[in-house]
């Protein structure tokens, strides 16, 4: 019965390499894609359902309809969450997910900013804190 001794920059002791489902850096990404999924829900079905929830702007480049901002952010915020519980269990296809709908939810988040700035900025917080999570304790050999 040998113990591995801790090495610095070692991530399999932390549960993120071989042999183990899910670690911790992995659970916080998991955690994170399934927040920022429920807020991105909730923010569709706010502008879905009442179009006063959020403030008329002027002349903007990427202006729709509430109703349409809304069902963008409902799909991208579905498939976010459901990125979300696939990495739960560890799938490294989900990891892959995971980044790509991040991505495209910061792009959707920067593109609502006239709307909603402070939501807006939270969501871009999260996305980008997801990416960073899922790439630093990405082993694809373990995988």
């Amino acid at each position: 019965m040998s113990q591995k001794t801790p090495v610095p920059g070692d991530s399999s002791l932390a549960g993120d390499g071989a042999g183990s489902t899910i670690g911790g850096g992995t659970l916080f990404a998991a955690i994170m894609l399934l927040v920022g999924g429920l807020l991105g829900i909730i923010q569709g079905i706010a502008a879905i359902a009442e179009d006063d929830v959020y403030a008329r702007i002027g002349n903007y480049v990427f202006e729709f309809d509430l109703t349409a901002w809304g069902w963008i952010h409902l799909i991208v915020g579905i498939i976010v969450a459901l990125a979300g519980v696939g990495l739960f269990a560890g799938s490294n296809a989900a990891r892959i997910a995971g980044v790509t709908v991040a991505g495209i939810s910061v792009i959707v988040n920067f593109l609502w900013l006239p709307y909603q700035p402070w939501w807006s900025f939270i969501l871009i917080a999260i996305g980008i804190g997801i990416i960073w999570t899922l790439c630093a304790h990405w082993h694809p050999a373990a995988d």
